[in-house]
């Protein structure tokens, strides 16, 4: 009880950041390719769950942040962790939208990796490692950001959840071009577009061939 009232407690003092900055960078959230959501029951914390994603959609991220904390407040209250879990994920992608990468961080961290990995969640423990390599690509910490992924693919193996695998995939790929690691992202991409063929996942094409732009963009200005 303790520690899930400094989770709280954390999540109050976080939530004043989004008044610091108006700037973002649009990005999808990550969706998980395993079974985060569970279906409950209409109360408070459905409400403000559904008022943190209009208001995130609108981009009117402030109130989101707002709303998704609300919403984490009372699923923790009523001992929903599933929807707990999934409102942390999403405060902390709004926190990544606007460039507070330390919130977003520290959401996932301090509150929703611990929370997924105590009730032995392994598809919310996958997307917070795929969030949190997200984060450190974005604020340049590249060796984080690699084992964030790393860690992701190697849960995935062991779920044999291929599409989290693949995801995992695409963000080291992400991280050896700014490592400027040319010729390593593109054997990458070989075998992630080997396994979409085999696991029939079309939904990463255009992902693949943004990849393979930047890397021909970037060796094209190397020349």
């Amino acid at each position: 009880m303790y520690k899930l009232c400094l989770g709280l407690v954390f999540l109050i003092n976080i939530v004043p950041a989004s008044a610091q900055s108006s700037n973002y960078v649009l990005q999808e959230p990550y969706i998980s390719s395993g079974a985060i959501n569970v279906a409950v029951s209409r109360d408070d914390g459905d409400l403000y769950f559904e008022e943190g994603e209009k208001n995130e959609k609108s981009g009117d991220l402030n109130d989101a942040i707002t709303f998704f904390g609300k919403a984490a407040f009372e699923y923790n209250n009523v001992r929903n962790f599933s929807r707990y879990g999934a409102s942390l994920l999403r405060l902390s992608h709004v926190h990544y939208l606007m460039q507070h990468y330390t919130e977003a961080e520290q959401v996932i961290l301090n509150v929703a990796l611990k929370t997924y990995s105590k009730s032995g969640n392994r598809s919310g423990q996958m997307a917070s490692y795929n969030q949190l390599g997200r984060i450190y690509l974005a604020s340049n910490k590249l060796t984080q950001s690699m084992w964030f992924y790393t860690q992701q693919g190697i849960l995935a193996r062991q779920t044999n959840s291929n599409l989290n695998y693949i995801d995992s995939m695409l963000g080291i790929i992400r991280v050896k071009i700014k490592k400027r690691e040319y010729a390593m992202a593109l054997k990458d991409i070989q075998r992630v577009e080997l396994l979409t063929k085999n696991t029939n996942a079309p939904q990463y094409q255009v992902q693949l061939r943004q990849v393979r732009a930047v890397i021909a963009e970037k060796k094209a200005g190397i020349r």
